[in-house]
């Protein structure tokens, strides 16, 4: 018995004509932005359109970006606030996620952060808490604020639905407890969705600048984001990137400011790209892989 080759019909080729495209589109530009990173001054001027290769390639751009003092102390904060930020949000709406879907008084809580999400309460009276509280200038201002997205957690409620009743039944049987249920069932099942939510809160966090520019005042508490966003939007090359710290090297005239831009946009966005690949293995499994059937 031979097996016949597969064939693809005109709209499928058709379709995956287009995923190609929307996948140019995205991958195009950041491959453009990175080459034109690593680019001298001459080769700067040479580079024209989309090109992906840098001409006259150089390292010089980062050894700019870098000299600054305060680039590796923002990065660590950066980190610090998504790292921590992203477990404090998961937590919270995992928590509340399973409360409006299990728990008695679902019904309640679910009218509340519908409210909540329908009349936010607007920035001046978020920073009188915040200030109230002590926590200006404090890392911890920038994490706690916006612990819980509604959104975020509809969709994961969504997940949490799908687990089983059999399951949850069972475990209540053999005397589980809420907590236990939600760690020991609830969160390897839904799995699937959790990754999605927590790339969802990994990315605002590191791209958060409104807030960590409005909260943390001091050089040294400050983020990648807002210091990128100084050199990039106000053209603040002398506080942001360092330029004193290297006015007695004779290479400074081969640093171009475009060039210079794209190294410090590429230092912003390099890390959160590296996460992509370890969460992209959750979303081709199925969210009951391993449960049983209803």
């Amino acid at each position: 018995m031979t097996v016949g080759k597969k064939r693809f019909s005109f709209g499928q080729v058709l379709l995956n004509v287009f995923f190609l495209l929307i996948v140019l589109t995205v991958a195009v530009p950041v491959i453009n932005l990175a080459a034109r990173s690593f680019a001298s001054a001459k080769g700067a001027l040479q580079m024209h359109g989309f090109s992906l290769w840098p001409s006259d390639p150089t390292l010089l751009n980062y050894q700019v970006v870098f000299s600054n003092r305060l680039i590796l102390p923002s990065l660590w904060n950066n980190i610090v606030i998504t790292v921590l930020g992203t477990a404090v949000n998961l937590l919270i709406t995992l928590m509340a996620a399973y409360a409006v879907t299990r728990l008695v008084g679902k019904k309640f809580f679910m009218g509340f952060f519908i409210v909540m999400m329908l009349f936010n309460p607007g920035l001046m009276p978020e920073y009188l808490v915040v200030k109230q509280l002590k926590l200006i200038d404090s890392m911890w201002s920038v994490i706690l604020v916006g612990a819980v997205n509604v959104y975020y957690l509809f969709i994961l409620r969504r997940f949490i639905e799908e687990v089983p009743e059999s399951l949850i039944e069972a475990a209540r049987i053999d005397g589980a407890s809420h907590l236990r249920i939600l760690f020991s069932i609830v969160i390897p099942l839904a799995k699937t969705g959790i990754a999605t939510i927590a790339m969802f809160y990994a990315v605002a966090r590191w791209n958060e600048y409104f807030k960590a520019g409005l909260y943390l005042l001091s050089p040294d508490k400050t983020t990648l984001q807002v210091l990128i966003r100084k050199f990039v939007v106000q053209g603040d090359i002398t506080d942001l990137i360092g330029f004193s710290n290297m006015m007695n090297k004779t290479e400074l005239a081969n640093v171009n400011y475009n060039s210079l831009k794209s190294a410090a946009i590429v230092v912003g966005v390099a890390p959160i790209l590296l996460i992509y690949p370890f969460a992209l293995k959750f979303y081709a499994k199925d969210v009951m892989e391993g449960g049983v059937k209803e």
